[in-house]
C-alpha cells in the first residue's frame, strides 16, 4: 500500500513538528509516512523529549532536520502541515507536487515561562493537543 507522505513543519525542528511526526507515525504509520524538518533548525527541546516519554514515544534520538534540505532534495510530500504561528508559517517554501498546506497553530514550548514542572505541564498540553488534531486529521483524509 502507497502510503501518503507528510512534512510537519516549525521554527526550530525541536518540539511541535517533532511530536507531530512521532505521533502521526506511531498513531497511523500503515497509512502515513510523517517527517519533520524546521525553518531554523535547532535542538531538540528536552521537555518534548520528556513527555514525549511520558506516551511511550522515544524522540531522544532524533535529529532536527532543516526544511530547505527536503526541498533542496526535490523531496516530494503529499500534505505539508505548518505547526507553528502564522507569520512562521508563510516563510516555509512551496514544495513541488503538493497537494495540501496545512496551518495547525500550536503555542512554541520554548516561550513557555515558570519552574520546570510549568514548562512541562505547558508542553504536555501542547502534545495532547497535537495528538487531538492529528487524531481528527487523520479521520478526514481518505
Amino acid at each position: 500500500m502507497h502510503k501518503i507522505k507528510v512534512l510537519f513543519v516549525c521554527v526550530h525542528n525541536s518540539a511541535r513538528s517533532q511530536i507531530a511526526e512521532a505521533y502521526l507515525n506511531s498513531i497511523a504509520g500503515d497509512r502515513f509516512e510523517a517527517q519533520s524538518a524546521g525553518l531554523e533548525p535547532g535542538m531538540l527541546n528536552p521537555y518534548a523529549v520528556s513527555i514525549m516519554a511520558e506516551v511511550g514515544l522515544d524522540i531522544s534520538h532524533n535529529k532536527t532536520k532543516g526544511v530547505f534540505d527536503f526541498f533542496k532534495r526535490g523531496a516530494f510530500f503529499s500534505y505539508v502541515i505548518t505547526v507553528c504561528d502564522g507569520a512562521s508559517a508563510e516563510k516555509c517554501p512551496i514544495f513541488p507536487g503538493v497537494t495540501k498546506r496545512l496551518y495547525w497553530s500550536f503555542p512554541d514550548p520554548s516561550t513557555l515561562q515558570g519552574s520546570d514542572e510549568e514548562k512541562l505541564e505547558g508542553t504536555r498540553e501542547i502534545r495532547d493537543a497535537i495528538k487531538s488534531q492529528i487524531e481528527d486529521w487523520i479521520k478526514t483524509v481518505a
